[in-house]
């Protein structure tokens, strides 16, 4: 979805179980299946700075992946355990598996050991409810 369609389905989302329910039901319409097409045109170009990368809201890993390198460790974090457990299923086999994590975590109560070079937030700005959103920015 854009981020104006993502703003829409947050109170819903909420009115409805919360991010947990939705991955459990199968519901994620923001779920692509694929990398975003942004980090895809990102790393074609080698646009994309080098070094720690935090993807909030990683839902299921898929920027995650796409981002992940020997010069690029990528942390996916996810307050949903189904999300995650989705991630790890699709990829944690995968040749990258040791260029990236999964992280169950609240962005805001979650305190890295490490800072980050890099945060790539796509739509999960606009997943926050709108009274959350100033500890965000």
């Amino acid at each position: 979805p854009t981020p104006e369609e993502a703003a829409t389905f947050q109170p819903q989302v909420v009115a409805e179980g919360g991010w947990e329910k939705c991955w459990e039901d199968g519901i994620t319409p923001w779920d692509q299946g694929r990398a975003t097409p942004l980090i895809l045109h990102l790393l074609d170009s080698s646009s994309l700075p080098f070094g720690r990368t935090l993807v909030p809201g990683c839902g299921g890993g898929h920027d995650v992946v796409a981002m992940a390198n020997p010069e690029r460790f990528v942390v996916g974090l996810d307050i949903s355990e189904k999300a995650l457990k989705k991630a790890n299923e699709s990829y944690g086999s995968s040749s990258k598996a040791k260029y990236f994590t999964f992280v169950k975590e609240d962005v805001f109560t979650w305190r890295p050991n490490e800072l980050f070079d890099l945060i790539f937030d796509y739509v999960f700005f606009c997943a926050i409810e709108p009274e959350m959103r100033p500890a965000w920015t």
